[in-house]
């Protein structure tokens, strides 16, 4: 029996009759409208140490002595709060249909931007390496194709956002608002922003002076995974993309 070749880190995977996803706007493009989503995943905890087995991404379910040598609090150490964020943003039809754009900053202000044809490896280890691969490397490209998956770019996140666009930070202390009414009441031509806290506690809105209001889509505390569904099926609702 041939030995079964293990599946790469990246690249799309080919699904008979499935149609690739879209591209969405280059970088020429941002500023000359069009409608769009873009998110930016703030405060992710994305941060490398050095251990036994080589680099590693700092979590607290691997590495308790480590915080605890360093007086770390191992709640701060979720880089999972980030894999399941990209997996609902990367796996959603809104981004199949070329109307995502993802910008990724982490607590030590690492701003990384994401190319929409990002297969997102399915398990927290893998994808762990893969983050401690992109920081070390500043880029990671495609096993089977010539796009640049994932890069280290410049800050602020605020230079790479279109001009004019509406933006919001999301937080459970922001206006309530149905997301399904609100995104009938936005521009349909023009791009619009959200930005959402990758962190087990705590808000972003006082680390995001771009933004022009704060909203919440629960009166219950959500994590960042289901508040990415409710913003991103609202979209793709009132879009018709099913």
């Amino acid at each position: 029996m041939p030995k079964r070749l293990r599946e790469p880190l990246t690249g799309q995977k080919e699904i008979d009759g499935a149609q690739p996803p879209k591209i969405p706007k280059t970088n020429s493009e941002r500023d000359a409208g069009g409608k769009r989503v873009i998110v930016v995943l703030d405060r992710a905890s994305l941060e490398t140490v050095k251990t036994t087995k080589g680099y590693e991404l700092l979590n607290c379910d691997d590495h308790r002595h480590l915080h605890k040598k360093f007086k770390k609090n191992p709640a701060d150490s979720r880089p999972d709060i980030c894999h399941q964020s990209l997996l609902a943003l990367l796996d959603s039809p809104l981004n199949k249909a070329g109307l995502l754009q993802i910008y990724l900053r982490t607590t030590k202000n690492v701003l990384i931007e994401i190319h929409p044809t990002l297969r997102i490896p399915r398990t927290i280890k893998r994808f762990n390496g893969l983050m401690v691969q992109l920081l070390h490397k500043l880029k990671i490209r495609a096993v089977d194709g010539p796009h640049v998956l994932m890069k280290v770019i410049k800050n602020p996140v605020a230079q790479h956002l279109p001009a004019g666009a509406r933006k919001f930070v999301t937080s459970n202390k922001g206006k309530l608002v149905n997301m399904h009414d609100f995104v009938k009441e936005l521009p349909q031509d023009q791009p619009v922003v959200f930005a959402f806290g990758q962190m087990s506690h705590g808000t972003i809105e006082h680390d995001t002076e771009w933004a022009d209001e704060c909203l919440s889509f629960s009166e219950y505390p959500l994590s960042a995974a289901c508040a990415l569904g409710r913003m991103l099926n609202a979209f793709e609702n009132h879009w018709g993309i099913l």
